[in-house]
């Protein structure tokens, strides 16, 4: 088998493997173990932990952001032992999954917390930096939604004054992908309507 294909091959695989595992919509699992029905129903409709902590519980948003977070840590990780190009594609198929998920009709979150898993999974030191600047907008502004977008802004770039060009490419893309799914909240903030942290929905 050729270089090129085996290499194809294993981007493909390891792709799949991270959407897989991104794709398991922990946010609607877990309130629905608790028996506070379908998070989807409340709020923003989203399955992510900011909407979960509308639900009142806070434990749960807390499990749902760490969930989130691991299964695209898990993905990276794994996938790394063949090459840091599978970390990537793992990484990207595990955003992807959170954002479409097939097990429920492909709509999922906003892929903020596996955004985040994945960064620590490829370069831990950004994802101090994401931490940082999410906590510091938070703290001023109290909303969620801009302090992901204003650290998600932030990454790419501190990764590439790092050096490290092809992981920056990947959260350069990945942050993109945040800005439109995160369209509705960017109109809500300039309208001033968008919902701050803790506000049941």
């Amino acid at each position: 088998m050729a270089g090129t294909e085996l290499f194809s091959m294993l981007a493909a695989a390891s792709l799949l493997f991270g959407y897989i595992l991104g794709s398991i919509p922990f946010g609607l699992i877990l309130t629905r173990l608790a028996g506070l029905g379908d998070v989807r129903a409340i709020g923003s409709g989203n399955i992510g932990a900011t909407n979960v902590l509308r639900t009142g519980n806070k434990k749960l948003a807390a499990a749902t952001l760490l969930l989130d977070m691991l299964k695209g840590t898990v993905a990276v990780l794994i996938a790394a032992r063949y090459g840091e190009n599978a970390a990537i594609a793992a990484g990207f198929g595990a955003f992807i999954g959170h954002l479409f998920p097939v097990w429920i009709g492909f709509r999922g979150g906003k892929g903020v917390a596996t955004y985040l898993g994945i960064l620590l999974g490829l370069a831990w030191q950004g994802a101090l930096v994401f931490a940082a600047a999410w906590i510091i907008t938070a703290l001023l502004t109290r909303y969620s939604s801009l302090s992901a977008l204003v650290a998600s802004v932030i990454v790419p770039i501190a990764l590439y004054v790092r050096g490290d060009y092809p992981i920056a490419m990947l959260f350069a893309v990945l942050t993109v992908i945040v800005f439109i799914k995160h369209r509705a909240n960017i109109a809500r903030l300039l309208n001033g309507t968008e919902s701050r942290i803790g506000a049941k929905g």
